[in-house]
């Protein structure tokens, strides 16, 4: 039987306790480990064990996934990430899967290639319900469906950019935590741009050729400052933005237009929070989003945005989904950092919280909700009203919605009131109906896809119908 090397891990264990200013005995007793026993893994006396791998991975699952050693044998590491799927039931002890491995190779391997083929029958499954709601039989995608999986792909996070949006917030902003208002009106000024607040017009319109840039002044004072962060971004990183769009592989010059405004969205955002300073007082203030949005000076939905693009290589925020829906319940913007993924085209599940919030705004709405995985997320909804600025113009209506594995409860303020051990406090939702495996949901709009029917014209529950299982 082939051995595994031993792991040593003192220098990340080190910068762990450091990261997150625990002293030895508490991240021991976070581990259930002596302090002795601590000192001597961080001066690589000591190897790391699989238990002991277990138990960082549960104590400090965002930290331990970006400071774990390289080290360890690739297959032990695969069939670990195929074991802990949460459609299979239980949770196996690392050192059972390390002793799979290692006395059964041939039979972990195709365990590995056989959970993949799972991942893509299930990824065909999402691709046959783009087909069918987008009524695209060859499951064509429109422009700006292709810049959405862009960013889907890229994980929401552009790291180029963020650098340099940060480092630009830093010179604007001097001493203060958000580059303000004026320090922004002053770099364009400096930069050879004229600006104007005046009323009605397009919320934003740049002449490149004056230099002039117009901004509409009855808009919120969070929208005025996010598109006057637009301007600074698209003309200070105007080449790292290219270089992005050039290498994008889009083809049509329709989707490469709107990656362009996309990317400028994002580096405005990273200029008004700046990635560590946000980072860090999203983790001290357990991401309430009222106070990060005052600290800030951002709207609630820049604020949840931005939550989702903490995805910093060695410097991850917790992994959240966010998502925006509109008064009809389409999702028109989504991203999701976790094992959550919503329904890519038509309505959200009737029984999200999301579709409440939309319905009774400027309320936090809180939910502990299940997928048909098996995994729990704690989500917070909050329907917006953003004013027209006249009567004759309706004001625009949505709600956003963010969440994160129950897994990081702790770190999420929104969890406080949930009686998370109950079951019956866990509403059950699915992606979409076509896709969603459920059969007792007395909400359904219409059958799963993939699933046969049957229809007993005696016997009438709320669904006129029962789903058969393969």
């Amino acid at each position: 039987m082939t051995q595994r090397q031993r792991l040593f891990a003192g220098t990340q264990l080190r910068a762990l306790r450091q990261r997150r200013a625990m002293r030895q005995v508490e991240m021991a007793e976070a581990l259930g480990i002596s302090a002795s026993y601590l000192s001597q893994l961080e001066n690589d006396e000591r190897h790391l064990t699989p238990a002991l791998a277990d138990s960082l991975r549960s104590a400090f699952p965002v930290d331990w996934v970006d400071l774990a050693p390289s080290g360890g044998d690739e297959l032990i590491r695969t069939l670990h990430e195929a074991l802990a799927d949460p459609q299979l039931p239980g949770d196996l002890p690392g050192e059972q899967v390390e002793r799979l491995a290692l006395q059964f190779p041939g039979f972990a391997e195709r365990f590995v290639q056989l959970h993949a083929l799972h991942a893509q029958t299930r990824l065909r499954l999402d691709m046959m319900d783009e087909a069918i709601g987008s009524s695209l039989a060859a499951g064509g995608r429109l422009p700006w469906e292709e810049v959405r999986d862009w960013f889907h792909q890229a994980n929401n996070y552009v790291d180029p950019l963020d650098r340099e949006a940060e480092a630009l917030a830093a010179d604007i902003a001097g001493d203060d935590i958000s580059p303000r208002v004026q320090s922004m009106q002053n770099w364009l000024r400096a930069n050879g741009v004229s600006i104007a607040w005046q009323s009605g017009g397009p919320m934003r319109r740049f002449d490149a050729q004056r230099r002039h840039l117009e901004l509409d002044s009855t808009q919120p004072i969070e929208s005025g400052r996010f598109q006057l962060a637009w301007q600074v971004a698209a003309l200070a990183l105007s080449q790292q933005i290219g270089a992005i769009v050039e290498e994008s592989g889009l083809e049509s010059a329709a989707a490469r237009h709107i990656l362009t405004i996309g990317l400028g969205n994002y580096a405005a955002g990273a200029l008004l929070m700046p990635y560590e300073r946000f980072r860090m007082a999203a983790r001290e203030l357990r991401h309430d989003i009222d106070r990060l949005r005052q600290m800030f000076h951002t709207s609630f939905e820049q604020t949840c945005h931005r939550l989702s693009t903490l995805q910093r290589p060695r410097a991850r925020g917790i992994p959240v989904y966010f998502c925006r829906v509109d008064m009809a319940g389409n999702i028109t913007k989504r991203h999701s950092a976790t094992r959550m993924q919503f329904g890519r085209f038509g309505g959200a599940c009737p029984l999200w919280i999301v579709h409440e919030a939309a319905a009774i705004p400027d309320r936090i709405h809180v939910q502990l909700a299940e997928m048909p995985d098996g995994t729990r997320y704690v989500s917070l909804a909050k329907g917006l009203v953003k004013p027209s600025g006249s009567y004759y113009r309706p004001p625009r209506r949505y709600a956003v919605a963010l969440g994160c594995e129950a897994a990081h409860a702790a770190e999420f303020i929104y969890a406080d009131g949930l009686n998370l051990a109950n079951d019956d406090a866990v509403t059950r939702i699915g992606a979409s109906c076509r896709i969603c495996p459920r059969d007792h949901c007395d909400q359904r709009a219409f059958p799963p896809s993939d699933k046969a029917i049957v229809v007993d014209p005696l016997r009438r529950d709320l669904v006129p119908y029962h789903v058969v299982e393969p």
